[in-house]
């Protein structure tokens, strides 16, 4: 076998055979997909785990022909959500550490737009996921068939269209020929870790039925090498030099320091310089909740050590990190005089943000030669002690948290401290929207570097549960916790059903709290007294608010019998003791599991010396949105925003 180049393919034949293979496009395209392999570090492994679909005449076929032709060579997932199946797709991308993925397939119309929002979430995440939507037909012949978006001064756009601002590569196959280099293309995105995200292969339904005479060695197996770039010697040179005259500096762990594998480069790095980290919330386990450095989360949703140290930090070194919002607490959490960013990335992009020093490389690679080049510095005694000391208040903090005893209702806190004891190490809990995500970022503890699954680079709602089923496909050898609020149970319970079908157990503990707590919260602090964020029945032509609430408007909907109804094992569960308990029942059943409790929408976990830029409406009514402007315009005039 060749030796691959940075980015690049091998083939196993070391020549280009001659012969051609008579295939319709979509055959070739199944056969080509289920020879791809990536390797990394040595280790190399089959990049697509199977294609789930929805069949419909855009693509039953093509695309569906295919599969049903080579069962053994790519196996089908069946789903019930085309958005849920990209979720799942993600979900199992990123517990695989990007290096394997699922290909996706839908039919025109309709089950080819309800991928988008699944599409936006993976590129957000910048998570590799193949998408196969049908088209219309090439041949414009039947024209406007069942589906088709009718433009009248161009012919040549369908819905597919608008998937190339959420796709980091788009195309369409218009000519069985062109798959070739489409295919490839679409590879090399999706194995490369600077550009990955959702890739979009349209496909005409005629042309997918479409045979050719395709290249032998077109489906022969190619295997794409995922490399460890460093960045340039005069940069970390440079890098040194900063982080040495540092008196205050900050480590903050993205998830690239996770998908790179550089957890343990990570920690090694910190214990010989006892530089403290904070950590995203995609980089939550890229150091071990009890290490004496980890600071916990920071920003926006962060803790009270991590911000405390952030806003004196003079030199802050972002791992795999792209700075967004929520760490950055809106450009306020690092506020020291002069303070310098040193941005380890495999993206340019990202390692530019912040005005920061960029080192352009692999963040595991990165770490050991910027260790190598540091040698012996050290933080100083008094720096290590006020570290430890805040490390130490937090963990405390913890404690108190998720055992509060809140009655009637337990606190959301309670409910994840709860879970996360008894859930094993190697467990992994998924979340994605509403409260719990800023809840699990500063109270979940973890060890195991992939024991963390939230998605908040989209914050989807509805990615719960299917993102959990992605999970649990790329590791069934693990317990799987997905926390998720009735607001997001209602947008996308579907995949429950997938995952009974599968044997796919996933454990689910259904938070109701009557709404969107999440929203009702910062409805509250823009003075609108939680507007519209409660269900509850519509009276005197009102939805209310939480200064309105009567017990009896609440609507009369159970989750649980839902849940029951998709073919969960159901528990309802009314308090902590009961949680614990049936917690314990779940981990002796085999199929999945949904957990059901309420909690009480009002106890939640204070925020910790940060600030999250919401405005406020300027001019109002109501004397509450006044006064909630004037505390806006004092905290954003007081807060000095970094770079």
């Amino acid at each position: 076998m060749r030796e691959a180049e940075e980015g690049g393919a091998s083939q196993a034949s070391s020549s280009r055979s001659p012969r051609t293979l008579r295939l319709t496009t979509a055959q070739a395209l199944i056969r080509f997909l289920a020879a791809q392999r990536v390797e990394r570090d040595g280790v190399e492994q089959q990049f697509f785990a199977g294609c789930f679909g929805i069949f419909g005449h855009g693509n039953v076929a093509g695309i569906g022909q295919a599969l049903h032709q080579y069962p053994d060579l790519l196996t089908y997932y069946q789903a019930r959500n085309e958005q849920a199946m990209v979720h799942a797709a993600a979900g199992y991308a990123r517990m695989r550490n990007r290096l394997a993925t699922f290909a996706c397939t839908t039919s025109i119309g309709p089950g080819a737009t309800n991928m988008i929002t699944g599409a936006a979430g993976a590129t957000i995440n910048r998570m590799p996921v193949l998408l196969l939507p049908g088209d219309v037909f090439a041949s414009r012949v039947p024209d406007p068939v069942l589906q088709q978006l009718e433009v009248p001064w161009r012919s040549d756009v369908s819905v597919n269209d608008c998937f190339q601002a959420v796709s980091r590569y788009w195309d369409r196959i218009e000519r069985p020929e062109q798959l070739v280099p489409a295919a490839l293309a679409s590879m090399r995105v999706l194995t490369s870790q600077a550009e990955m995200g959702a890739v979009t292969l349209a496909l005409p339904q005629d042309v997918q039925a479409e045979a050719w005479d395709f290249p032998a060695d077109f489906v022969e197996p190619r295997v794409w090498r995922v490399g460890r770039p460093l960045p340039d010697l005069r940069v970390l040179a440079q890098a040194v030099k900063l982080i040495r005259s540092a008196s205050r500096p900050l480590i903050v762990a993205g998830g690239g320091v996770v998908y790179s594998e550089a957890t343990d480069a990570l920690r090694d790095f910190v214990d010989a310089t006892g530089i403290p980290v904070g950590v995203t919330q995609a980089g939550k386990a890229s150091i071990p909740s009890g290490h004496q450095s980890n600071l916990g989360a920071v920003g926006a949703s962060g803790t009270s050590a991590a911000n405390r140290i952030a806003a004196e930090a003079d030199v802050v070194i972002g791992i795999g990190t792209r700075w967004t919002d929520f760490t950055t607490a809106s450009g306020t959490a690092f506020r020291g005089n002069g303070v310098r960013f040193v941005n380890i990335n495999i993206a340019d992009f990202d390692a530019a943000k912040r005005d920061g020093l960029s080192l352009v490389g692999d963040a595991r690679a990165t770490l050991e030669a910027l260790g190598a080049q540091i040698g012996d510095h050290v933080v100083s005694d008094d720096y290590r002690s006020a570290i430890e000391t805040l490390a130490a208040e937090w963990h405390d903090e913890v404690r108190r948290l998720t055992s509060l005893g809140h009655a009637p209702l337990p606190a959301q806190s309670e409910i994840i401290g709860t879970v996360n004891d008894a859930a094993g190490p190697r467990d992994v809990v998924v979340c994605a929207a509403g409260s719990m995500p800023g809840e699990l970022h500063k109270l979940w503890r973890v060890s195991d570097p992939s024991g963390y699954h939230v998605e908040y680079g989209y914050s989807c709602m509805g990615y719960e549960i299917a993102g959990g089923l992605g999970v649990k496909l790329a590791a069934p050898d693990r317990e799987v916790y997905v926390l998720v609020g009735d607001g997001s149970y209602l947008m996308m319970a579907q995949e429950i059903v997938t995952s009974i079908q599968e044997r796919a157990k996933l454990t689910i503990v259904l938070v109701d709290n009557h709404g969107y707590s999440s929203i009702g919260s910062l409805s509250r602090s823009i003075g609108s007294d939680g507007f519209g964020t409660q269900y509850r029945y519509r009276k005197a032509g009102s939805l209310g608010t939480d200064s309105e609430v009567d017990p009896g408007d609440f609507l009369p909907v159970d989750l649980a019998a839902n849940a029951e109804s998709l073919g969960a094992h159901v528990i309802r569960a009314a308090t902590i003791a009961e949680l614990r308990a049936a917690l314990a029942a779940a981990s002796t059943l085999d199929r999945t599991v949904v957990i059901a409790i309420e909690a009480d929408r009002y106890a939640a976990v204070p925020s910790y010396d940060t600030w999250w830029d919401v405005p406020v409406a300027e001019v109002a009514e109501e004397d509450s949105v006044r006064a909630a402007r004037a505390e806006y315009d004092r905290k954003a005039g007081r807060l000095r925003r970094s770079p």
